[in-house]
């Protein structure tokens, strides 16, 4: 699907998944790893989060997104998806970065999984303590 035309780009991420972003004028198809979005994402609330930021600015219809997206499960790569597109938005028109902006839609989510600690059994579950 990715031709000649002119786009624009935007890096995204969230947790270890990594987006790139292409946003081309067109008819509001997304495509993630050559698969459509209904696809790749079957659930109605992964989408929501994908189609924020194109929702938010009212370009809905009006830009082809493909995306190529590693790492990471299904909620990281969704996150980093919309990160992405946010940033390609921004590349498009710089006056949509105050409400991109106000939606915390350019700001990196700084959250990631701990790391395990040794003498625990997780992060911060400790074991079971024994007084004799």
């Amino acid at each position: 699907m990715v031709t000649n035309q002119e786009y624009f780009y935007g890096t995204g991420k969230r947790k270890t998944a990594i987006a790139r972003v292409r946003l081309m004028t067109g008819t509001g198809a997304v495509v993630v790893n050559g698969k459509a979005l209904e696809e790749a994402f079957p659930g109605q609330g992964l989408q929501t989060i994908i189609l924020t930021p194109l929702r938010l600015t009212g370009s809905l219809g009006r830009f082809n997104a493909v995306v190529k997206v590693a790492g990471g499960g299904y909620s990281g790569q969704a996150g980093a998806i919309r990160h992405g597109i946010a940033r390609a938005l921004l590349r498009t028109d710089e006056t949509l970065r105050p409400a991109l902006k106000r939606a915390g839609l350019l700001t990196r989510d700084p959250r990631v999984k701990e790391r395990k600690k040794y003498g625990l059994k997780r992060a911060r579950k400790a074991p079971q303590y024994t007084k004799r």
